[in-house]
């Protein structure tokens, strides 16, 4: 059994934070002692991912828009026009290529052959210094795609998720920007499943949410969205969004972060005051809302915006990710279905849309 974690920005961080993703956990907090960084107390790292079985990860491409409502961190670039977003993209597009070529354990998944490897290296036979980690790439946000046609290119460099929105792009209403989708989202939807993609529905804006499970003929996920129960906010997902979504055979990310797990939780609270239970608890909410467990995995955005400060009790890195099933245990989810929400659900929409 292993993990798949729907969502982690692995390429911002490095490029914009200084955090080398081959570092471990410790070695990043120790380095990062004293300072005040705008992603928090350091979570991520090659060592303590392999440490918590996490074996694929869907790796961002993230772009943030100067329209955007609020600004990240003054150390990272956003974008102008569409040709800054391209190029910004591209630039961790080429952070996640040399991470790959010079790290043998780190492979880029486009494949179902590249797929079956990573999945192969962590059988029980295998030995654990042979294990790889699978990054997929996803891109958030649109915008460096100049036109629903050049969507072709970005596939062609190993772009194999889209989610069109972070805040309103070009292509829809986002978060804190309601909005449909345009016509170029229309077009870049038709475009995408012509390559069988999946398209991401996290951060599009509800009426955008709804129109695409319309439009679109593929594969449909949330890589990172947490239930409204949790956090009413345009951010997160209605009961009918989820019930949209797993009529569709979607699956949604939970997102580790108190601020999404909490109606009362802000920054600087304590982290104590989101319990670890309450990862456990909007994991139940989706399978019980959809009547399986079919639908729900893990997409923890751990470092995305946030550190160790900000993340349930009981966590303390992506290491700490096993933790959940062991959770799910405790409150006897068969084994079957703790490995659906760990990886399986997933991987199961990798396997509907990889090409050979």
């Amino acid at each position: 059994m292993f993990i798949i974690d729907g969502h982690q920005d692995i390429a911002y961080n490095a490029l914009y934070f200084g955090r080398d993703y081959r570092h471990s956990v410790g070695e990043k907090r120790a380095r990062e002692a004293g300072g005040t960084y705008p992603n928090g107390v350091a979570t991520l790292g090659l060592p303590d991912a392999l440490l918590g079985r996490v074996a694929l990860v869907f790796s961002t491409i993230f772009t943030e828009p100067i329209t955007s409502p609020v600004a990240l961190s003054d150390l990272t670039p956003r974008y102008k026009t569409p040709r800054e977003a391209y190029r910004y993209g591209l630039d961790q597009l080429d952070y996640y290529n040399r991470l790959a070529d010079e790290n043998d354990t780190i492979r880029l998944v486009r494949t179902q052959k590249e797929l079956d490897a990573v999945v192969e290296s962590w059988k029980p036979d295998k030995p654990a210094a042979d294990r790889k980690l699978g990054f997929v790439l996803l891109m958030e946000n649109g915008d460096p795609i100049l036109e629903p046609r050049q969507f072709d290119e970005w596939y062609g460099r190993g772009i194999r998720l889209v989610g069109p929105a972070w805040a309103a792009s070009r292509y829809c209403g986002g978060t804190g920007q309601p909005g449909g989708l345009t016509a170029d989202g229309q077009a870049l939807l038709d475009i995408m499943a012509n390559y069988n993609a999946i398209l991401d529905l996290s951060h599009m804006a509800e009426q955008a949410f709804l129109e695409s499970l319309d439009r679109y003929t593929g594969t449909v996920i949330a890589s990172h969205s947490n239930p409204r129960r949790f956090r009413s906010t345009d951010r997160h997902l209605s009961d009918e969004m989820i019930l949209r979504l797993a009529e569709r055979g979607g699956v949604m990310g939970i997102v580790l972060f108190n601020r999404f797990l909490s109606e009362t939780w802000q920054k600087n609270d304590p982290k104590s005051g989101v319990p670890f239970a309450t990862i456990l608890d909007a994991i139940d909410y989706v399978c019980q809302l959809t009547g399986s467990a079919e639908h729900v995995g893990i997409g923890s955005d751990l470092d995305g915006g946030f550190g160790v400060e900000s993340i349930p009790e009981g966590l303390d890195s992506v290491a700490s990710l096993w933790e959940i099933g062991e959770g799910l245990r405790r409150r006897r989810y068969s084994e079957s279905d703790i490995d659906k929400i760990l990886s399986g659900n997933f991987l199961r929409k990798l396997r509907e849309t990889l090409p050979a």
